[in-house]
């Protein structure tokens, strides 16, 4: 715990801080991979040139600073950046070289005096123990499963589907044989290796579009503008290719309470969590309503849209609603409106109040459902949502 000097001293620094806001965290970067550029194959570096990565850290270091005497408010966060961490075989020691980076962040472009940047490094470090143990928790867990493993395993490409014009499915298997583990519908697979004429590995985490099977794993990748890991696995992977993989991860599942009502929402390559929970919930025949509401750019970039129908044929209620934002002369009768998502016509379907809702999609979606939802009256404990990349709140 930390003493009443030491979170004074913390937050008297905080307006400072805040005041050089991402330009911090971009120092801190910078300086980091400069004196260990191995880092530079631990993260994702299309979000150290867009920025996103220097604005999360930011809103982290901002936010546990000002919630240090209640740690409590900030398990959600630690829970999402631990699992992310395991998934990319975050190490104890990298904590240290993290936190003597930070202080010597904050001593070079705020030159505080040594009572600050000592009140930071108690701060820091009670932070790191938390997610040392947390990890190391979701190591020994991940390992103890039946199929289990801890750090890298070699899988090979089984398959390879194209889905849609944008996006292709990918079945893992594990090179040695063995059984895989299990996970949760929603959980993700970390996926690394080192795209051609890349100097550094690459991890990306993909949903598990499907049930556990105990023999594989299926992911689906959407080829994004300038991806070098889903553009590699679109034009370069073929069948046989050695990936490593980490075990599976994530704090975004499905968790549902008896016959409870369940929307599931997504846009684009956003289903593919809800691919998994959907068949989850076939699995287990749910006796309550479950509607499936999915957006598209149009018929030729809508994926799985097959294997949704048969799925949600397996439940007893069952209803999916489809819009294509720009359809196609050929998309008759493949979709139900036309333009962005709007809840409006079929909010007398949510307005249940036990119902939950799972959103997954790109940010600028998810932020219009989301306003929509709480619009219409329905509470943020019941909107449960997955962003892909950094995190950010809605």
């Amino acid at each position: 715990m930390l003493d009443a000097q030491t979170i004074a001293t913390v937050k008297s620094s905080l307006p400072a801080i805040a005041q050089l806001g991402p330009q911090l965290t971009g120092h801190f970067y910078q300086r980091l991979l400069t004196q260990h550029p191995e880092l530079k194959n631990v993260f994702n570096m299309n979000n150290q040139r867009s920025g996103n990565q220097r604005e999360a850290l930011f809103n982290a270091i901002v936010a546990y600073g000002s919630n240090l005497e209640n740690l409590a408010v900030l398990l959600p966060a630690v829970e999402k950046i631990a699992q992310k961490h395991t998934s990319l075989n975050i190490q104890p020691a990298q904590y240290a070289v993290v936190g003597e980076t930070l202080l010597a962040t904050i001593e070079e472009l705020l030159n505080p005096g040594d009572d600050v940047l000592q009140a930071w490094g108690k701060a820091y470090g009670v932070l790191a123990d938390v997610f040392i143990q947390r990890e190391e928790a979701i190591y020994c867990a991940s390992e103890e499963k039946v199929g289990g493993w801890r750090g890298a395993r070699d899988f090979r490409i089984r398959t390879i589907n194209t889905e849609s014009s944008v996006i292709k499915s990918f079945e893992l298997v594990p090179n040695d044989g063995q059984p895989v583990a299990d996970f949760l519908p929603g959980q993700y697979l970390a996926v690394s290796l080192r795209p051609e004429g890349s100097e550094n590995i690459q991890h990306r985490q993909y949903s598990l579009t499907h049930l556990p099977n105990g023999k594989s794993y299926r992911i689906a990748v959407k080829r994004e503008e300038h991806g070098s890991v889903s553009g590699w696995l679109h034009t370069h992977a073929k069948v046989g290719d050695i990936v490593q993989c980490a075990a599976p991860a994530g704090d975004f599942y499905l968790q549902t309470t008896g016959s409870a009502p369940v929307t599931l929402i997504s846009a684009g390559v956003g289903q593919t969590p809800m691919l998994a929970m959907l068949a989850s919930l076939a699995e287990q025949q749910h006796a309550g309503a479950v509607n499936w509401l999915h957006a598209a750019e149009c018929g030729t970039q809508h994926a799985f849209a097959d294997e949704v129908q048969a799925t949600g044929a397996r439940l007893p209620h069952f209803a999916s609603h489809i819009w294509y934002r720009e359809p196609e002369s050929v998309d008759s009768g493949r979709f139900d409106a036309q333009g962005l998502m709007d809840l409006a016509g079929i909010s007398s379907q949510l307005n249940q109040a036990d119902r939950q809702f799972w959103l997954c999609g790109p940010l600028p979606f998810m932020q219009f459902v989301a306003r929509q939802l709480v619009d219409a009256g329905i509470s943020a404990d019941r909107i449960h949502y997955e962003v892909f990349g950094p995190h950010k709140v809605l």
